[in-house]
């Protein structure tokens, strides 16, 4: 106990010590603090009084507890607030000081104003006849009472190096030296520039209000910024990277508006083709690969304003006379048709044009098409091909019966007619099938199949010629929206032709509704089906609805639901059918199923679509979309006894019987020695003798059946 005594008398003691020398302190810093408020004289270190208190060797001792300046000043003690309270006077002045620097700190305030980014309210003013700050120079003085002196405001290391200064300073002055040190070194921090960080602000510029303010600016930096990030991607693309590129723009794509789109990315690919350096085929191949797959992802208009602005880039470097820019968009051109981007349509009417002029220019231009994708446009079109061939040699001998004019060169006459014969060569190699193919690089192959996924097939452009990409009344443009300029007449016109579709449109869905389609979808195919100009028309239509799952089989219903309800068979469902299953084998097995629904109500069905329906199969049969093994599911086919299906078939095997001796054998020949279809062709041969050549009246059918009976002997399965 006494231990623990002793220990708490030690730590009172070192207490007592301590609080006495912060009192000392503060009282000796308090006496210099008001001695410097009356100005007195300095005394001097001999009539000091502190110093008779204090033995002179105490400071020595005392300076070995020195505070070092780098270390963090402590916090005062409740009794150090005390006093500050009790006092009041330098104290609280110097609080103020400390308080208004901090805030001017806050405010960003330097030299009476605030900092930061300008608001324009200055300029708004200054119309006003007010400058800079608002109030006269007078006003400005009666209120300098309240201006914050900027120099004052202090860091984190100007306050470090204040408070170091005066606290050596208070102990100079405790231990007997002079005050003069503490005022230097005051009015030294006093006067430091401070370390403040100025923001930018933004130029001075007149006040618009929102209503006047000009969005020029703004969409043609963001314009800008799309070509660069366009032209930055353009320059990467290789055939590696092809399929992630167009991707990437065609993201892009879609984040703006489609004309804006279109019109940044055409002008890229073109400029890149016509004006780049690797004006080769392999760098040509790989920017109609990017066309075609952003027309698969983004829609065919976008293919269809390139081709356009294509052509007039075409017509604008043939009349400059730059041949390596018109090689460069004449292979760029090419590709588009051999990744089906195009038809072979354009290219022959850019031949035809090509063949009538026939200059230096033209023969290059010819020689470049034929080289790049001749084979392809004889396989597409002999016909047009041979057209060509005519005109080119009519143009020919025309140019030879010609006198050249007499500035001309020998030895240019001499090239051009060595371009010619070689032209003329290439067309014979071509006519006579004795130039070869080219072969599909591992790249080609690759890309091919990535386009044949995104279906490039659906986004041919078929119909384009020549001279309507050209046209400058750009009639036919049906890519173009609301680039053209309308007259009042042209108004008027649109607007007769708008609510003419919209009543054709009103009878269609009524149409619909009389024909039970019951469903949206079944009514828009019905729409498509009644609507289209052709066959074509009505296949791309269908697939732009891209219908998924159960909804694709509505297609195949609504079309053959309609064949039937026609009053005659109409070929057009027939021809559409079969495109659509060659297109995609989930039509053909929606084809079959449809059929034999229909297959199992022929004893309850009208006469004219049972009809219409036998019809629609032989005809499905005839051109290889099914096979008849699709009767399997009709059981004792040759004991048939019910008049409504005696009929059918019956007109069913008379319209198949009437194609030509290959057609009858080859649609034979698909069911010959399959040993599960034994009982089907046994069925056949009957109801074909009872019921078909029995009853001929003059069609002279029994060479046909003949025929027919050989096939299905053919165990080979030898076509014709």
């Amino acid at each position: 106990m006494a231990g623990k005594q002793e220990k708490k008398s030690r730590k009172e003691k070192r207490k007592e010590a301590r609080l006495e020398k912060q009192k000392l302190r503060f009282l000796s810093w308090v006496q210099h603090q008001g001695g410097k408020s009356k100005k007195p004289a300095v005394p001097s270190v001999e009539s000091s009084p502190v110093e008779e208190k204090k033995p002179k060797e105490e400071p020595t001792s005392v300076k070995k507890r020195r505070r070092d300046p780098e270390a963090k000043p402590k916090s005062k003690s409740k009794f150090q607030e005390y006093l500050e309270m009790e006092r009041g006077g330098a104290v609280s002045r110097e609080e103020d000081l400390e308080t208004e620097s901090r805030l001017a700190k806050k405010l960003k305030v330097k030299k009476g104003k605030l900092g930061g980014p300008d608001d324009g309210m200055d300029n708004l003013f200054a119309d006003l006849g007010f400058e800079g700050d608002f109030g006269s120079d007078d006003e400005a003085k009666e209120l300098d009472w309240n201006t914050v002196d900027h120099t004052k405001v202090d860091k984190k290391e100007g306050k470090k190096k204040k408070k170091k200064v005066k606290n050596d300073a208070t102990e100079e002055l405790y231990y007997g030296g002079v005050g003069e040190e503490y005022d230097e070194a005051v009015q030294q921090s006093e006067n430091q520039e401070p370390n403040v960080v100025e923001l930018p602000t933004a130029s001075k510029a007149k006040y618009l209000p929102p209503s006047l303010r000009a969005t020029s600016n703004t969409e043609s930096e963001e314009i800008s910024q799309m070509h660069r990030r366009v032209r930055g991607l353009l320059n990467r693309l290789s055939e590696s990277n092809v399929e992630s590129i167009t991707r990437e723009i065609a993201a892009l794509f879609r984040s703006v508006p489609r004309n804006t789109g279109c019109q940044v990315i055409g002008d890229e690919v073109l400029a890149s083709c016509s004006r780049g350096p690797r004006g080769n085929e392999q760098y040509a191949s790989v920017f109609a690969s990017f066309v075609a797959g952003m027309a698969c992802l983004v829609g065919v208009d976008f293919s269809a304003k390139i081709i356009a602005s294509l052509a007039k880039s075409f017509e604008d470097e043939y009349s400059k006379e730059d041949g390596l820019s018109l090689r460069n968009l004449t292979l760029l051109l090419c590709y588009l048709c051999i990744f089906d981007v195009i038809s072979s349509d354009l290219v022959y009417d850019l031949l035809s044009v090509l063949s009538k002029r026939l200059t230096e220019l033209d023969v290059s231009t010819v020689l470049t098409i034929l080289q790049c994708c001749g084979m392809k446009l004889r396989g597409d079109d002999p016909g047009a091909m041979k057209d060509f061939v005519l005109s080119i040699q009519n143009s020919v001998n025309q140019l030879k019966q010609k006198v050249h004019p007499a500035g001309q060169d020998n030895g240019q006459e001499e090239m051009h007619s060595k371009r010619m014969e070689f032209m003329l060569e290439t067309i014979c190699d071509i006519k006579n099938n004795k130039k070869r193919p080219k072969e599909d690089t591992a790249h080609h192959t690759r890309i091919k199949k990535w386009l044949q996924k995104l279906k490039a097939e659906d986004v041919l452009l078929r119909g384009l010629k020549w001279s309507k990409l050209l046209d400058p009344d750009k009639k036919g443009q049906w890519w173009l929206s609301g680039d053209v300029s309308s007259t009042v007449g042209n108004i008027e016109e649109v607007a007769a032709v708008i609510s003419k579709e919209v009543v054709e449109a009103q009878k269609l869905v009524q149409l619909a509704a009389a024909q039970r389609m019951n469903t949206d979808i079944r009514r828009a195919i019905f729409c498509i089906l009644m609507s289209a100009e052709d066959y074509v028309d009505a296949f791309e239509k269908l697939l732009r609805l891209d219908l998924s799952g159960k909804q694709d089989r509505e297609i195949i219903r609504v079309i053959v639901d309609c064949c039937l309800q026609e009053k005659v068979f109409n070929k057009y469902y027939t021809v559409l059918t079969s495109k659509l299953c060659n297109h995609d084998k989930n039509h053909k097995f929606s084809l079959q199923y449809c059929l034999w629904d229909h297959f199992k109500e022929l004893d309850k069905m009208e006469l004219n679509r049972s009809m219409n329906l036998a019809k629609l199969v032989a005809e499905m049969l005839a051109n290889f979309t099914l096979s008849l093994a699709t009767l399997k599911v009709v059981k004792n086919l040759a004991v048939e006894v019910i008049p409504k299906r005696i009929m059918h078939f019956r007109t069913l095997f008379e319209t198949l019987l009437q194609k030509d001796d290959a057609v009858v054998w080859n649609v034979f020949t698909r069911i010959a020695g399959l040993p599960e279809l034994e009982i089907l062709r046994d069925g056949i041969v009957l109801f074909i003798k009872q019921h078909v050549i029995a009853k001929d009246t003059g069609k002279d059918l029994a060479s046909k059946f003949k025929i027919a009976k050989k096939a299905l002997d053919n165990t080979a399965g030898v076509l014709m």
